[in-house]
C-alpha cells in the first residue's frame, strides 16, 4: 500500500473517472492510508447547471477528515455568483491546509470561488478573468431599478472576495479591472495578489462545450477559445474501449419505447432512434439516460419543445447548456423590451379564428323564417 493516497472529487476530470453517462460531477476516494490528500476537481460550470456549492460542500465534508491537505483545481468558465462566493467560503474555512490550483482557467465565478484557498497555484500557460457581476430579467422599471441596485451590491461581494486573498492591491485599480472585463496571465495575477505563485504549465483538455460558453464574455482570448473548442484526444492505444455487444433491432426499439413510457418522454421514442442507430444496447442505455438529462434541462429553460431536436442532434448536456443559455439571452444584452404598438402593414397572421356575427346571423334567421312563411301559405287545407 502507497504512503499517500488521494480521494479526488470530480466534477469533470477526462479519463481518470471512467463515467457511463456523462454526469457533470463524480467523486473518487482511494483507499485509506497513513498520510491522505483530497483532490477537488472544479472542471465545469458552477452552478445549476454544473455543480452547486450545496453539492459541493456535502460532498467535500464527506470526505474530509479535517486535518489532511485539500487540493481544489480549477478549470472553470464560471457560473452562479452564489454559488461561487459559497463555494470560496467553504475553501477558506479549510485555512492552511487548502491549496487553489488553477490548471487551465478560473472565470467569473470560478475566480471568486478559487481565491477562497489559503494559497493559490497558477498555471504559466493558465488564465484568471475577473468581471462585473450581470444578469437578465423582465418586468417594469421599478424592477429594472432594483435588479440594478442587486447588482451593485454583488459587485461589493465580489471586490470583497478577491480583497480577501489581496489585501494589499489597490483597490481602486481593482475595481477598474473587474470593471473592463480584464483576463490576466500567470504573472499579472501574482502581481495583483490574487495567486501566490506560478506553476508548471499544463496541458489541460477542456470541459466539452465551454468554448461556445466563452463566447459570452466580450474579451475572451482567441487563443483560449481555439483551446476550448477542440476536439478532444482518442483515447490511448493502450485503453482500448471495452468490445460493445450487439443487440437485435427490434428488442432495441421495444427498450426504448418502454423506458421512455415510463419515464415520461414518450415524444422522444423517435429522436432516440435516430441517435443511437439501435447500434447495440450500451449505446441504448447512454442514450437514454442523456435523453431525461437533456429533457430535464430544456424544462427547466422552459424550452421543452427543443428536447427532441436536441436529442437528435446528440447533443450531450453540455452542449443543451450552452444552447439554451443562448436562447435564453440572446445576443448577451440581457433582455429585450418589446412594448411597441403594431403598424398598419404588419402582416396579418396565417391563420385567423373566426369570430361571431350577430348581424349576420339574424339577418340568416329572418331570411330562413321568410321561406318557411312562403312554404306554409302555398300550403292548402
Amino acid at each position: 500500500m502507497n504512503k499517500q493516497s488521494t480521494p479526488r472529487i470530480f466534477n469533470r476530470a477526462g479519463k481518470q473517472v471512467p463515467v457511463q453517462d456523462k454526469h457533470w460531477y463524480h467523486l473518487l476516494a482511494s483507499g485509506e492510508s497513513e498520510q491522505r490528500v483530497i483532490e477537488v476537481f472544479v472542471y465545469g460550470e458552477i452552478g445549476a447547471w454544473g455543480i452547486t456549492a450545496n453539492q459541493f460542500v456535502r460532498d467535500l465534508r464527506a470526505m474530509d477528515d479535517g486535518v489532511s491537505p485539500v487540493i481544489a483545481a480549477v478549470n472553470s468558465i464560471g457560473g452562479d455568483l452564489f454559488d461561487g462566493l459559497a463555494i470560496h467560503n467553504a475553501l477558506s474555512r479549510l485555512g492552511e491546509r487548502c491549496t487553489g490550483r488553477v490548471d487551465a482557467l478560473a472565470a467569473s465565478a470560478a475566480s471568486v470561488a478559487v481565491c477562497g484557498a489559503h494559497r493559490v497555484v497558477i498555471a504559466a500557460n493558465a488564465m484568471l478573468m475577473i468581471h462585473n457581476p450581470w444578469t437578465y430579467a423582465a418586468g417594469d422599471a421599478d424592477d429594472f431599478r432594483q435588479v440594478a441596485a442587486v447588482l451593485d451590491q454583488t459587485l461589493e461581494a465580489i471586490i470583497a472576495a478577491y480583497k480577501s486573498k489581496a489585501p494589499d492591491a489597490d483597490e481602486v485599480e481593482l475595481r477598474r479591472l473587474v470593471n473592463a472585463e480584464t483576463w490576466l496571465t500567470a504573472n499579472e495575477a501574482v502581481a495583483l495578489g490574487l495567486a501566490d505563485e506560478v506553476g508548471d504549465g499544463v496541458k489541460v483538455k477542456a470541459c466539452l462545450g465551454q468554448g461556445g460558453a466563452l463566447q459570452r464574455y466580450q474579451h475572451a482570448p482567441k487563443a483560449l477559445l481555439e483551446q476550448l473548442d477542440a476536439d478532444p484526444e482518442p483515447l490511448a492505444p493502450e485503453d482500448p474501449l471495452p468490445p460493445e455487444p450487439t443487440g437485435n433491432s427490434a428488442k432495441l426499439a421495444l427498450m426504448i419505447t418502454q423506458s421512455c413510457a415510463k419515464a415520461g418522454i414518450s415524444n422522444l421514442i423517435e429522436a432516440l432512434i435516430d441517435s443511437t442507430k439501435l447500434s447495440d444496447e450500451a449505446t441504448v442505455q447512454a442514450g437514454l439516460t442523456r435523453a431525461k438529462a437533456v429533457h430535464d434541462l430544456c424544462v427547466a429553460a422552459r424550452l421543452p419543445e427543443l428536447t427532441a431536436e436536441y436529442v437528435k442532434a446528440g447533443l450531450d448536456t453540455a452542449g443543451v447548456r450552452g444552447r439554451l443559455f443562448d436562447k435564453l439571452v440572446g445576443s448577451g444584452k440581457g433582455f429585450e423590451i418589446d412594448n411597441s404598438l403594431p403598424l398598419a402593414d404588419d402582416p396579418q397572421p396565417k391563420v385567423l379564428a373566426k369570430q361571431p356575427d350577430p348581424p349576420g346571423i339574424y339577418a340568416a334567421r329572418k331570411v330562413a323564417q321568410a321561406g318557411q312563411s312562403q312554404s306554409l301559405k302555398g300550403v292548402r287545407p
